[in-house]
């Protein structure tokens, strides 16, 4: 790739923001020899959205836990303020630009000399193809409705919005720096029907690189079914296989450790193990959508919960002796701690809801990333206590806490795209 100047390669960046059929880009990395302040964002993704009927460009700012948005007007007649804003955006030294329009894609990497290369790839059928204005509700689906794989799931209305805003989820949790130049390493843990994994694959694989996926299942007939679905939709490079979660080893199948892990049908503390094993492979991105939260709920009746016994006090008490709050405020401790452990080892961790609950009452997301560079050793001792005080304060012993510490969790380290 011929080097050129970094102006020129900002300015096809800014063609592709301005651009009508503009769908998404990102910044990350830090320039070779440049100095920033700690308030210098780590991260910067641009989306498309209208605003009263205007055109506008989303900007998301992420430092550390802090996430910083503001719109930015690219309709004519556009201001100075937005002029301004948009001239900003692209000055800020970050190593690494990428940006989509419906045509196709723009990827700007600055050398150490301060000039930049140059990739340019026209859209594929996939990921790169979609976008949303998402303010104004018009729709366009990053998984053609008309794919046979929904009818060979026979999925209804609900079921595709529910793949739409899962797949959503998955594309703002991809780096662009991971598996660029290779198949996606993908596993997806106690799939169960596994019709999200399928529509995950089916989506992935058009990256240039393609993915490749395995399904984890401990049923043999849903094994088979699964098997049988993918094709009969047509889904390639996606196999699945009986077993449990913590004998999983998806390595073999996948050509080495997994960049993504899904856990999206996981009951109970299926979703620990599930998040333990993401963690034992440091894997770059995971996401998990908690199914139900018995083993909490368990605890809290053990501790006593609204009875004259009980350990926890009248606050508390108060708050969980009903059944029916005690159970939805399970799921929130949960989630909680699953998160608190996740960032004790290093990754950015967001819950989300990932769907309107009228399309499914098990709507919470937790998206886990592994930042490029390793979070200081005095965020992660942060997240530690806060995990250890969060479990003390309601006498409950999180089983993901307990799996990380047996086996010593991860370092949080960076990882290389490539490995």
């Amino acid at each position: 790739m011929a080097l050129i100047e970094l102006s020129d390669a900002l300015a096809e960046v800014r063609t592709a923001l301005l651009d009508e059929a503009f769908t998404r880009a990102t910044a990350s990395g830090r320039r070779r020899g440049v100095t920033v302040g700690a308030e210098h964002p780590e991260r910067v993704e641009v989306r498309p959205v209208l605003l009263r009927g205007v055109r506008h460009v989303q900007v998301t700012e992420r430092t550390g836990p802090v996430v910083r948005t503001r719109n930015l007007r690219v309709e004519e007649p556009v201001g100075p303020a937005d002029v301004d804003g948009l001239d900003a955006l692209l000055a800020m030294p970050f190593a690494t630009w990428h940006a989509e329009t419906a045509a196709g894609a723009v990827q700007v990497q600055v050398t150490k000399k301060g000039l930049a290369t140059v990739g340019r790839t026209a859209a594929a059928a996939g990921p790169a193809a979609a976008g949303e204005l998402a303010n104004d509700r018009r729709k366009q689906h990053l998984l053609d409705p008309d794919d046979p794989l929904f009818r060979v799931l026979g999925a209804g209305g609900d079921k595709r919005r529910q793949v739409d805003a899962f797949l959503r989820q998955l594309a703002a949790a991809l780096p662009d720096d991971v598996a660029a130049d290779r198949p996606l390493r993908v596993v997806d843990l106690g799939c169960g029907n596994a019709y999200l994994t399928l529509a995950a694959q089916r989506w992935l694989a058009g990256r240039p690189a393609g993915a490749r996926t395995v399904g984890v299942e401990l049923r043999a007939d849903l094994v088979r079914r699964s098997t049988e679905r993918a094709a009969a939709a047509g889904v390639e490079g996606l196999t699945f296989t009986a077993g449990t979660i913590a004998d999983a080893d998806p390595s073999v199948e996948l050509g080495g450790p997994p960049d993504v892990v899904l856990a999206l049908h996981a009951c109970d503390t299926a979703t620990d193990d599930a998040l333990a094993r993401a963690v034992a492979w440091d894997a770059p991105v995971v996401l998990a959508a908690p199914c139900c939260h018995r083993d909490v709920q368990r605890q809290l009746v053990a501790a006593g919960a609204g009875t004259p016994s009980s350990s926890l006090s009248p606050a508390q008490d108060a708050l969980v002796a009903s059944p029916i709050l005690r159970e939805r405020f399970a799921d929130v401790l949960t989630d909680s701690l699953r998160a608190a452990a996740l960032r004790a080892q290093g990754y950015r961790v967001d819950v989300v809801e990932f769907i309107d609950s009228a399309h499914t009452p098990r709507n919470a997301l937790l998206r886990a990333v592994r930042p490029g560079r390793a979070d200081p050793a005095p965020a992660r001792e942060a997240a530690q206590r806060e995990l250890e005080e969060l479990a003390g304060t309601w006498r409950v012993r999180p089983l993901l806490g307990q799996l990380l510490a047996a086996t010593g969790g991860s370092a949080p380290r960076p990882r290389s795209a490539g490995s």
